[in-house]
């Protein structure tokens, strides 16, 4: 079947530094000391992702858009019961949309009580200072324990998933994510994504924005 672009490049890079950072924000947390220098880098830098995925939820390529996440009632009853249009495979399915929700929901909680932690040994969050101590206990009990479990949970299940449907299904979600093309049948019609330098432009300044936010964020513990 011919190939169209369902990945647009901001959306492939997105995902991938998120892969490589949550991997290195559970490896440097569980270590500890030293290493949790690197925890806040890469913690910051899931905050700026985070922020712009949701930016490039609206103005982002087709398939990147929340707007055609397939996430409705009747689609999900229908996809799980093996009768949904073969059009919500294209992109995200039902079940993929949901979990790119709840990433980005867990991931935000899990920045967002990261920055109100303290380790009470030699690392505190920037924001600790402007909480109460029963904020900054609460924060730091969910970020280490509850926050931290859930996003491996949540990890574990997507990567299930992606193995499933690679191995079982034979939907190319790896290749895709890769090369950004699937291919799609064409009687479907399905738009492509637009992913050229004005689109890429666009995500650069986007990014440059939720960076300079962390960034503003990460100077306030100063």
């Amino acid at each position: 079947m011919p190939s169209i672009r369902v990945w647009d490049l901001p959306t492939r890079v997105f995902h991938w530094a998120l892969v490589f950072c949550v991997v290195g924000l559970v490896i440097t947390g569980n270590i500890g000391g030293n290493a949790m220098v690197w925890h806040f880098r890469m913690g910051y830098t899931v905050g700026a992702l985070v922020l712009f995925r949701l930016l490039w939820g609206f103005w982002g390529g087709y398939w990147s858009r929340f707007s055609h996440f397939p996430v409705g009632l009747r689609t999900l009853i229908a996809y799980l019961r093996g009768r949904a249009a073969p059009i919500v495979e294209v992109g995200h399915n039902p079940l993929g949309s949901l979990s790119v929700f709840a990433m980005l929901a867990v991931l935000a909680a899990q920045v967002s009580t990261g920055l109100m932690s303290d380790d009470e040994i030699a690392f505190q969050g920037p924001l600790t200072r402007f909480v109460s101590e029963t904020t900054v206990s609460a924060a730091t009990h969910y970020h280490t324990e509850v926050g931290k479990l859930l996003l491996i949970a949540l990890v574990c299940l997507h990567v299930g998933a992606v193995i499933y449907h690679q191995r079982v299904k034979r939907h190319p979600l790896v290749q895709a994510m890769i090369r950004g093309d699937k291919p799609v049948d064409p009687a479907l019609q399905p738009p492509a994504a637009a992913d050229g330098v004005a689109q890429r432009l666009l995500a650069l300044a986007l990014f440059g924005i939720c960076a300079g936010f962390m960034a503003w964020v990460a100077a306030l513990g100063r």
